[in-house]
Formats: C-alpha cells, structure tokens, sequence
C-alpha cells in the first residue's frame, strides 16, 4: 500500500521570507495516510489526526488533498482547472499501473513517499515525488547464495573423494580440502538456520545490526531510492539510485585491515592454483589415462599371443589395434596441462620444501624402488623431462611396428625360398604348403623379438601414466585447495563470500529496477544483449582509521561482481510466487535468473528469449567527504583511493568504447568521449575532495543506462546527502529547475525527505549524525541544513 506521512513542524523562520537561507525547524507531530484512499476517495480531501512524535497522544487533525496545479503565468492559456485533473490523473496513474506492477511487488516494499513541487526557470511547477523502497532481496539472496554455496562446497568435497587410494601426501591434502569444507557448511548452514528463523518476512538489516554475525550476509540498511518527476507538459520520468551500507564484514571488524589487503598477502604466500575449467580436464584426463593404460596392456599381451599363430593376419590386426589406442594415449597425454602442473609440483615441493614427490600420486603397485627410480629427487628440473615420457611410448610402439614389419619380411622371405617354381606348383603341393605352419622354433623366436618391445612400452606407458595421474591429481586438489583453503583461511574465505553477497544483493534490486523501466526500450534491450549492463558503485568511505579496510572489502565485493551474470525467463504467470528470482552456478560463476510476466517476455529480443546472458561490468568511484578524509589528505595515504578510481576509470573506458562500437547510433553514445575526458582531468587534477569524480561518473552511468549505487559507512547519513544532492542536480540539469530554488529543495530533501525517514528507521532519531565541527570539513554541497543534525 503506497503510504505517506505528514508532518506539522515548527519553523524559526520570519514569515514571508522567501531567502534560500532555511531556518532551524523541529517536528512536533505527524500522521501517516494511504495515498490510494485519498486518491480513490469521493472527496478530494483526508482529515487524518495528528499524534505526536511519540505516537501516544492525538493533537489535532490535519486535512490531506489532492494536488491542483495553479495558474503558472498570465501567458499560459490553459484552463487551471483541467491543468489540476491532468496532473492528479498522472500521479494516479503511476502509483496504481506502473508502480504497482506485479514485478515491482516482487521486489520493493514498505515505500515511503513525499511530494514536492519546485518552481522551474519559467516559472512553471514541477511535480516531484520521491520514493525510499525496502526489498525483500535483502534477505532472499543472501539465503538462495548460502544455498548454493553449501552445494558448491559439497559436491567439492565428493569430487576429491572420488579420487580413490592415494599416497600419504596427497590424501593429506584431500584431508585438508574436506575439513576446510566441511567446515564452511557447517557455518553457512548455521547462518541459514538462523536466518530461516526470522519469525516475520524481513525486508531490512538496520545500520545498528551490521556487526550482527547471523547478519553477516545481509547487506546493510540497503533501500531503493526514486524520483519521478513530471512537468505540466510532459508524462512522468523516473530516476532510481540504489542505497547500501558499504559491502564490508563489520562482524570480523578491520583490524587486520580488508580483503585487498588480507588477498595481497595471500597471494604472495600461496602457489599455483587451476579453474574449474582445469579441474574439469584434469578429471577427463585421469579418466582417459584410466581407461587407455589397461588397454593398452591387455592388447600388448595379445600381441604376444598373437606372434605364436600362424595366422600372420591376425598378428596385424592386434597390432593395429595397439597402434590406434597406444596414439590415442599418446594424444592425451600431450596437454599442456600436465607439462604445467608437473612443473608447479616441483617447484612447489622439491624446491621449496626441500621434500621430493614420487610421481605416482597413486598408490600403485610398483615398489618403493620403482617409484623412487621414476621421481624427482634431483634438485634440477628438465621441463623436456614430461615430452620425453610421452615420447618414449612412441618410440617404444614404433620399436614394435619395425620390428613386426622385419618379422612379416622374414616370413615371406623364407616362404619364397621354400616354395617351387609356379610352373611346378600341383595341387597337391598347394595343399601341402597351405596346410604347413610356421615351425615351433620360428614362432617362438617371434614372441622372444617382441616380448622385450612389448615390456618396454608397458613399462614406458605406466610411467607416463604414473607421472600423469600425479600431475592431474595435482590439479584437482590444488584447484579445490585454491577455492577454499588456499583463499586463506575460513575467516577470509567466509569475509569475501559475505561482502560479496551484500553486493549482489544490491545490484539485483537495481538491475530489476532498471529491466522493469527499459522493458518498452528496444535500444536498452539490445544494450544489455550486446554489451551488458554497467554497475557503478559511488562510495563516500575515507581512507582513514577502519574505513581504510571497508573500502579495500567493497574494492574486491565489487571486482567479484563481474563473475555474475543475468538470465531473463517468462514467469508462469504474474503471481507474486512465479515472480522470485533464482541464483544458480558456483563460485566460479553465477548466474541470477529474472522472470517477467509473459506479456513482456513476448516482446524482448530473440537473444533474450533464448537465455542469452547479461553480463556485469561493476565500477567503483570513492571521494572521502568526512573530517576523516582531511586527516588522510593531510597526513595518512590516499593511494587506495586514487588506485580503485583510475581502474575504474579504465574500465568504464572500456565498456564505453565497446558500446559506442556496437551500437554507435544509440542515443547518447555519441557525446561520451567528452564525458569520459572530463572524468580523467577530474581524477588527474590533485584535488582534495575532489567530488566532481562522482559527479561526473554518475552522469556517464546514467547516460548509459547504467545501475547507480551510492554507500558509505552505513548508507545513512553522507549517503542521504549524496542522493539528494543527485536529485537537485537531476532538476537543475534535465528539468530546468530554477537555480535560485535549487538550494532550497535540496534543504527541503533533506530535512522532511525520504532520507530523514531513513535516519529514523536506523536510530530512532530523526536528525543526521554529523556535528558542526564535523560539518566545517564537508564539501559545501553536502552539509544538511541547520537543525537536521546533531
């Protein structure tokens, strides 16, 4: 239900002054009302009572109406009367079609709204409404990624089991991969539990829980937050920013700084590690070594059985045979990744460990011996050592096809020496000679010509298979070792997967939003297609004291950003239940499925239709604002700041020059090189809390159908003054809105806008937490008006 609060305030301004200076102002009492009853009422007017701040006592009442336009000038010829029933029809409309669509049901929730009307340059009245939404994403992903992670780490855990008898090297490290594993199901599905438990349907994690460990996931205090704005010539227009409490574990706090900095450190300690994609080979590989060894054995041994017939044809069909599969081994085993991981084996445990590894992984049956004799023990490694080994069953099968081919020659030599002349040749002497078989001696002395070929390449193939199985297990253990311990330990891997599942859940709630506006726009449909959607993240964190380690966790919340991806499906129907979004995949990759209602997946490209993925580019832009920032610039290090802005920049580039390459006729996309060359010279000028840098980044999103988000700390305070500074701007710069006004609807925002409601759902006070002195180190731009804070 679309709800509004009216508030009776009392103003320390003289009256009738109409300066843009605004006076201290305290709410003395309030009244919330249903927009739709007023809207739909019979009466243009509401007379809902007013209470006090405390909600115990009534005080009066208060009468609501319906908004009738004025008379905007002595030039405008249009009647006032039908001026007023239009505008009235319009904001209807938007509350009750658009708005209260099904597919925003499913994702918005407990929306607080308040109306303006500012004054443009011609004098003339814009409608402005502005909407603060909660999301039940907030919780629904966070719940559907533990999900999937605890499957991930599961079916992790039965991969390396799958891997059979090992040495005791490697079974300790499969060791090491289970119990890292089975540790974090254990805590994720703890942290669902709890987060089942949650008696109501909980759309909001308030700025005070974000150190809450069950929270840990959940992102914090995360809102939509909206502005339709509509003039009295033109139909409504929408502009969304999405609010979030900076993607970071408050619960493991920062006093070993975040997860740039703990991944640094890592990484410097950890070794080689292998994608999904390898792993995958690698498993298909040990399978096919599996498969082709006992083969290849098994056709040696007929071979020998073979040399002893005297059917010489059925010693070529073996030998064929031999031949193809022996290559078909031989053809495996050239992968680079065995080249590779052998290698990484040995730098990692005959070099730095001082230890060797016996190149059977797998306990085999050769002996202690045996395994020695084929390792590594020498401190030197030949990196042609592995395409010798594959080599050598070549070599060893082309021994045995010379040797055959010398053995078929001597046979028919000796037959032609044996045999009469053709003219002499009887019918009987036919008989005889086709009846006469190869002696015992000359059989034997075949098998006794191969049988030292054939133990060759048997003993060649079951090294080459040995060192391949120990390199392949390799990169199985190594590459599930790389996705859970060597990310670091639990905390760390536990941190990045929290911090990033408050940033997904920011980022669905705005790509729904912007889907839900573009559905009707051809250009936008084909963007996402073809280039996918931009993600830019605007944060307000200093780089002093512990915001220093939230900007290094929201640096890599919002880099894993990327590893995500977007579906669009048709919903069975417009059912709040066929509504719900669905996350699949692994860590290596997730994809987040979108259902419309089937009216609007009628009308998307065929691309779409057919589950062609959206991708994410995520961008971050942070400008510390507070009195924080000043002590960094002054005396600490702005180098985080200056390094996460310019990659960003870089990337930005990137995905603007691909859309002006893909679609050059798109609206807009003509005038960005400007844009982009304005965001460079902000971010090369040196300036200290240079915010044009946000500024300008914000104005490249949006021209680019971009999703904005904007957080600081807790996505309370500096994030209120930072979108409803973007709102003012938006007026100014698209909707004419006079600049003498401009600082009084900013100061109007701030002080009885969404915001404030915002602040009063988080602690309970309906005043921003900045103190003067705090306030003389902000940009002008971002200080609230007097009597808002303290």
């Amino acid at each position: 239900m679309q709800r509004a609060v009216a508030s009776f305030t009392e103003c320390l301004r003289p009256p009738g002054d109409s300066s843009s200076s605004v006076g201290q102002r305290s709410c003395l009492s309030f009244t919330p009302f249903s927009i739709r009853d007023l809207l739909r009422s019979k009466e243009p007017r509401l007379p809902p009572s007013l209470r006090t701040m405390d909600r115990v006592h009534e005080v009066g009442e208060v009468t609501a109406s319906r908004l009738q336009a004025e008379e905007e000038d002595n030039e405008d010829k249009t009647c006032p009367e039908h001026k007023g029933h239009s505008l009235r029809n319009a904001h209807h409309g938007s509350v009750h079609n658009g708005e209260n669509s099904p597919m925003m049901r499913a994702v918005l929730c407990a929306q607080v709204c308040k109306v303006y009307r500012f004054q443009t340059e011609d004098r003339r009245w814009l409608l402005v409404r502005e909407q603060m939404c909660e999301t039940p994403l907030s919780f629904s992903v966070p719940k559907q990624l533990l999900s999937v992670l605890i499957r991930e780490h599961t079916d992790r855990v039965q991969e390396v089991k799958e891997l059979g008898d090992l040495s005791p090297h490697w079974d300790g490290l499969r060791h090491d991969v289970i119990s890292h594993c089975d540790h974090l199901i254990g805590c994720y599905q703890e942290t669902l539990a709890e987060l089942d438990k949650l008696s109501t349907s909980p759309c909001f994690k308030s700025s005070s829980s974000k150190s809450d460990r069950h929270l840990q996931f959940v992102p914090t205090n995360l809102h939509s937050q909206r502005m339709e704005v509509k003039g009295p010539d033109s139909s409504g227009v929408w502009y969304e920013v999405i609010t979030v409490g900076a993607p970071a574990d408050h619960h493991r706090a920062f006093k070993h700084g975040g997860l740039k900095r703990l991944l640094r450190k890592l990484h410097r300690e950890s070794s080689v590690s292998y994608s999904q994609d390898e792993r995958c080979r690698a498993k298909e590989l040990m399978a096919s070594v599996a498969q082709l060894q006992p083969l290849i054995f098994g056709l040696a041994e007929e071979l020998l059985a073979a040399s002893m017939e005297p059917d010489v044809a059925r010693l070529q069909e073996v030998l064929n045979s031999l031949m193809q599969e022996t290559r078909r081994f031989i053809h495996a085993l050239k992968d680079e990744l065995v080249k590779s991981a052998l290698l990484a084996i040995h730098n990692r445990y005959a070099v730095d460990t001082g230890s060797h590894v016996h190149s059977n992984g797998l306990v085999c049956e050769d002996s202690p011996t045996d395994q020695e004799d084929i390792g590594w023990r020498r401190p030197e490694y030949d990196e042609e050592e592995w395409d010798r080994a594959w080599a050598n069953v070549a070599k060893s099968l082309n021994c045995i096809l010379i040797m055959v081919d010398r053995l078929q020659e001597r046979e028919r030599h000796l037959q032609e020496q044996t045999s009469p002349e053709p003219q002499e040749l009887t019918a009987d002497t036919k008989s005889q000679n086709t009846a006469a078989a190869p002696s015992s001696s000359s059989a034997s002395s075949r098998q006794e010509q191969l049988l030292p070929l054939v133990v060759t390449l048997r003993d060649c193939v079951r090294e080459a298979a040995s060192k391949a199985r120990a390199a392949m297990t390799f990169v199985v253990l190594q590459g599930a070792l790389a996705a859970t311990v060597a990310q670091g330990p639990t905390p760390i891997v536990r941190r990045r997967h929290a911090v990033f599942s408050q940033a997904l859940s920011a980022i669905v709630c705005g790509f729904v939003l912007k889907l839900h506006g573009g559905l009707e726009d051809p250009e936008f449909l084909q963007q996402l297609h073809s280039v996918g959607v931009l993600v830019q993240f605007e944060g307000l964190l200093s780089t002093y004291g512990e915001e220093v380690g939230m900007l290094q966790d929201m640096e890599v919340g919002v880099a894993d950003l990327s590893r995500v991806a977007f579906t669009i499906t048709e919903a069975r129907s417009e059912q709040p239940g066929d509504l719900q979004l669905t996350l699949r995949g692994t860590w290596s990759g997730f994809v987040v499925e979108v259902p419309v209602p089937p009216e609007s997946f009628s009308s998307l490209p065929q691309e779409l239709k057919d589950g062609g993925r959206i991708r994410v580019e995520p961008v971050l832009f942070n400008i510390g604002i507070n009195q924080q920032q000043s002590l960094a610039e002054r005396f600490g290090d702005s180098s985080l700041q200056e390094r996460v802005n310019h990659q960003s920049c870089e990337r930005l580039q990137a995905y603007c020059t691909s859309l002006r390459d893909r679609l050059p006729h798109m609206g807009g996309v003509q005038s960005l090189p400007d844009v982009l060359s304005s965001l460079d010279r902000s971010l090369e000028a040196k300036k200290r809390k240079n915010v044009e840098v946000l500024w300008t980044a914000a104005a490249v999103c949006r021209s680019v159908n971009g999703v904005r988000l904007t957080s600081c700390k807790s996505a309370k305070d500096r994030t209120a003054m930072s979108v409803t500074l973007e709102q003012c701007a938006i007026l100014r710069e698209r909707h004419t809105l006079s600049q003498q006004h401009f600082s009084s609807a900013l100061s109007s925002m701030r002080r009885d806008g969404c915001r404030m409601e915002n602040v009063q759902k988080n602690v309970g006070s309906r005043k921003f937490a900045f103190s003067g002195v705090q306030l003389l180190t902000f940009p002008k731009l971002y200080r609230p008006p007097d009597g808002s804070y303290g």
